[in-house]
């Protein structure tokens, strides 16, 4: 992969959705809350959901912009987007918490 395909794949990730910074911010919490669920069981505070959710998003747009055009989704597959980013970053968490 050359640089100019790399710096394609990162913007189609990082362009904002139809969703907006309120939206992500929502969307943020409802996906870490979501992912906490999923991972460990419980949640982990409104604040840290929503870290959790928004870095989740960044991860799953990124991993997912790979394969899909990223920019062109609406809520549901911007939430979709988050808790798979957030999932994978509790599992990471988790695995780095245990070594």
């Amino acid at each position: 992969m050359d640089i100019l395909a790399a710096t394609e794949y990162l913007a189609r990730s990082s362009t904002l959705t139809s969703v907006g910074w309120i939206g992500y911010i929502i969307i943020g919490a409802i996906a870490g809350w979501i992912a906490g669920k999923i991972v460990k069981g419980s949640g982990s505070g409104i604040l840290m959901n929503i870290v959790i959710g928004v870095a989740g998003a960044l991860i799953g747009g990124f991993l997912l912009s790979f394969i899909l055009n990223t920019a062109g989704g609406g809520w549901w597959f911007t939430l979709f987007t988050a808790v798979l980013g957030s999932v994978i970053l509790l599992w990471l968490v988790g695995l780095v918490r245990k070594t």
